[in-house]
């Protein structure tokens, strides 16, 4: 099951806490499958395979703070183990132009990681691939600059981002996880 983050609404299109979102939107267009909205996953679904792998493709149509309801819906009704959860999202850690694969881990201050973790009774085995955004520099400043575009040049570098990491994902999808974090963190 892959999923990318973003919060649900035109006017959050383009912004960089949707970069999880986005990239989703990329992935099932280069698959040819469309997503489609889905009540019961709180939702817009996909059924595809990379490399002969049935994937479930996930984006939320509720707020970030509220991703992991629709996590766990699906998850639980495809009997999905917590293991075999990629999350995309934004990361205010990392600079634009950078992605990173990681296996596990904690919520580093993320309202959609935190709202996943609990959801999933509390399990912080599921996979991330993280989207740099860069950070505005101070911490009273983060809640604006996430909701906002990046600036044209920062655009570019992450959408070279998603691209490189479209390109990678196959890799992790079935399970070389080592090899698809060194061929993604050394095409920067």
């Amino acid at each position: 099951m892959i999923v990318g983050l973003g919060n649900p609404g035109s006017s959050y299109d383009g912004t960089r806490h949707n970069v999880g979102a986005d990239f989703v939107t990329q992935l099932a267009k280069s698959l040819e499958v469309s997503l489609k909205p889905e009540g019961k996953f709180f939702g817009s679904t996909a059924k595809t395979f990379i490399d002969s792998q049935p994937i479930r493709l996930l984006i939320p149509s509720t707020f970030m703070n509220r991703s992991g309801q629709s996590i766990a819906a699906m998850s639980s009704f495809y009997q999905i183990p917590v293991n075999g959860i990629l999350v995309v999202h934004d990361d205010l850690d990392l600079t634009p132009g950078i992605a990173r694969f990681k296996k596990a881990g904690g919520h580093g201050g993320h309202n959609g990681l935190r709202d996943t973790i609990k959801c999933l009774g509390n399990s912080k085995d599921f996979a991330r691939l993280r989207i740099g955004i860069g950070h505005p520099g101070s911490a009273n400043q983060v809640a604006d600059y996430v909701l906002k575009k990046a600036a044209p040049a920062d655009q570019v570098l992450i959408d070279n981002s998603l691209c490189s990491a479209l390109r990678t994902l196959p890799t992790a999808v079935i399970g070389q996880w080592e090899r698809a974090m060194t061929t993604l963190h050394s095409a920067e």
